[in-house]
Formats: structure tokens, sequence, C-alpha cells
């Protein structure tokens, strides 16, 4: 078919390589955190992972090989297990660029309803675990020099909340409102800031409010595959042009 003169003139933004680019994930050991590494892994990447699981980081080794990923066992919301992750992930490879803080937690329920111990977790997890792992990688880039990738996995609950998660949606607006700061605050130096949302997921994080493994429900859900998908494509957008926000639903979930 012969090419026209729009598509002669149309400028062309080539896609990135991942290849052996390194990135750091938050919240490996299942779902959303678990489809990325393998995402990443299959453009080319090299992975960080941590979690709390240490048979599920095995896992992922044993999975995507020993060559690909390194695993480094904590709890986000300690800063120094963020500043662990991302020293191993310069140990192993030399450097790091990109961060994917994807891990946090949620629990269905009206405000009276959960406990109070249960609340802290999840506000520490959801929304200080998300500061602690960005601040580890934003030091690591400002050391390299050449600016790097922040990808924090959200909610749309961040943006309009349902009637049974107010203080898991309050979680998802506080990251909201961080991505969109550190946005305006390090474009300047190079580092994009990216915020996926995800709708409803398929994943052990979804279950819950009367849903259990296998709920007919889940099959209108996002799949874990469809935000790793989504990341691995922002990532993958030439550094000229950055995504600031992807809000996702499967075809099947209301907006």
């Amino acid at each position: 078919m012969p090419v026209t003169r729009s598509e002669e003139t149309m400028p062309y933004s080539p896609t990135r390589s991942l290849a052996d680019t390194v990135v750091a994930v938050t919240g490996a050991s299942a779902g959303i955190g678990a489809a990325t590494a393998h995402a990443l892994v299959g453009a080319g990447a090299r992975v960080a992972v941590s979690a709390r699981r240490e048979e599920r980081l095995e896992q992922l080794v044993e999975e995507l090989g020993k060559d690909n990923v390194v695993p480094v066992v904590g709890d986000v919301r300690d800063p120094a297990h963020n500043e662990a992750l991302v020293a191993a992930a310069v140990q192993r490879w030399g450097r790091l660029d990109t961060m994917v803080a994807n891990a946090g937690i949620g629990a269905y329920g009206g405000i009276l309803d959960l406990g109070d111990d249960q609340l802290t977790e999840m506000v520490e997890t959801n929304y200080l675990g998300t500061v602690w792992s960005v601040r580890s990688a934003v030091r690591r880039f400002r050391e390299q020099g050449e600016g790097g990738d922040v990808v924090i996995v959200s909610s749309v609950a961040g943006f309009r909340g349902g009637a049974d998660e107010a203080v898991y949606a309050g979680t998802k607006h506080a990251q909201v409102g961080l991505a969109g700061s550190l946005d305006r605050e390090l474009r300047a130096e190079g580092t994009r800031v990216t915020l996926i949302c995800p709708a409803g997921t398929a994943t052990e994080f979804a279950i819950g409010a009367g849903r259990t493994e296998g709920s007919p429900e889940l099959d209108d859900y996002l799949r874990p595959q469809d935000v790793a998908h989504a990341i691995r494509v922002v990532l993958e957008q030439p550094r000229s042009v950055r995504t600031t926000v992807w809000q996702m639903w499967s075809m099947q979930q209301q907006s």
C-alpha cells in the first residue's frame, strides 16, 4: 500500500527499549506486582522485587531466573527496607532506572467497621509505604544524575471512593495528590511520574465484601496482566513523553 503524504510527514515517536533497564517493584509477591515483574522481564528489564512473603518472592526468582530478579524481603512501611531494595538493585546491576510503588492493602467496610490496628496498617502501607519507596528511588536518581521513572499504582478510588471503602479511598486520594505534586517537582530533572489507577482487579487484593476466590463478580474485573501491560507501555514511551494519570476499567465495569 502506498504511503500517504500525511504518513510521510507525521512525526514518529519510537518505542523506548526496556532492555537492561533496572526496575524496583514493591508488593511483588502476587497480583499486579508479580504480573509487572513478569511483564518487565519479558521486555528485557531486570527487576528487584520486594514483599513480606519470602516464599512468593523465591517463586518469582524461579519463574524469571536469578539473572533477572533479586528479591528483598521486608515491609514497605519501613524506610530502611526501601533503601535496601534500591541498594540491592544497584549492587546487582549498577543502577536504578524505575521505581514501581505498587505495595498496598485494602479493606471494605464502613468507617466504624474496622479496627484501629487494621486501619493504621492500611494507611501506613498505602501512603507512607509509597512515600518511602519514592524517596529511596529519587535519592538514587539524583546520585546518577540522569532522572528516571516513578510509577505509583493507585486506584480509581483515588478519584471517587465507594460507600464501603472510605479510609481506603482516602489513602488512594493521598497517592493521587502525591503523584501530581511529584510530577511538578521532578519533571525538570528528568524524572517522569506516572499514576496508574485501575478499577477492581481480580487479585487476592479484591477478595472481601462478600467476594471469595472464584466469585462470578471477579470475572468482570481487570486482570493483573492488564495493569502490568499499562505499566510497561508508559515506561516504553520515549523519554520526550510522559503520562501523568492512567485510569483503567474493564469493558464490563461501570466508570
